[in-house]
């Protein structure tokens, strides 16, 4: 066979109706809702929380999650289509858009307890409230296994007392809850990182500079400092 005559498999899988009804659907609301907002936000830097909000009311803040959770009961595709249709109209919106969808409630969904699904998924998928992941520090970047983050075990056993500072957490200004992975026992380095799902309405949860940025800067980013932060041990995200 001559390497005209070769037929490669499609690299995308055909669109159902209903993926082609969400694609229409969401670039309809991005060019109407977001693109003629986008360059006031991008230069001020106000995070577009109304905008957000209508998202989640379309389901677009949780398309994987199932309808029980607030989401939208869809798959990775329709998440992909949706990505695409955002990011066209605003870089900064498909952001907070991806890392409520897929850092926040899928690492929720994947591992956390059916009363952590109920109480931390449903708000964020549903557009209510908004979610952050938290893994960079300072002095560690992206490496997990050096992280100077601390949660220590308290001698009742109820909850882990957290010390330490993250940084770029994106919406980390406005985020109410927040997946943040640190330290439980160092010795173990990376294998001795833990997840934890943090309220940020919590004494201890501080709020640190706002980064300025080049671009995407709608799209609010921070430092967050834990100051003897106790979270309770129901809050373990995964073991």
């Amino acid at each position: 066979m001559s390497a005209l005559e070769f037929s490669a498999p499609p690299l995308i899988p055909a669109l159902t109706p209903e993926h082609e009804e969400l694609q229409r659907m969401v670039r309809a609301f991005a060019q109407k809702e977001i693109a003629p907002i986008a360059a006031e936000y991008d230069e001020s830097g106000e995070f577009p929380l109304e905008t957000v909000r209508r998202m989640g009311r379309l389901g677009l803040m949780g398309i994987e999650m199932p309808e029980e959770y607030g989401g939208a009961g869809m798959d990775t595709l329709a998440y992909v289509l949706t990505m695409i249709e955002v990011a066209k109209a605003d870089a900064s919106h498909s952001t907070i858009v991806s890392v409520n969808n897929s850092l926040y409630n899928y690492a929720i969904y994947a591992f956390g307890t059916e009363a952590q699904k109920q109480r931390y998924i449903t708000p964020v998928a549903s557009g209510q409230k908004i979610g952050a992941y938290s893994l960079t520090e300072p002095m560690s970047g992206s490496d997990a296994g050096t992280m100077e983050s601390r949660a220590v075990l308290n001698d009742a056993g109820t909850h882990y007392l957290i010390n330490g500072r993250k940084s770029w957490v994106t919406s980390g200004p406005v985020a109410d809850y927040v997946v943040l992975f640190t330290m439980t026992d160092p010795e173990l380095k990376h294998k001795g990182v833990t997840a934890f799902i943090i309220d940020a309405d919590q004494p201890g949860f501080i709020r640190g500079k706002k980064e300025p940025k080049l671009g995407i800067r709608a799209s609010a980013t921070s430092e967050i400092v834990y100051e003897d932060y106790a979270v309770p041990v129901e809050n373990m995200l995964g073991k």
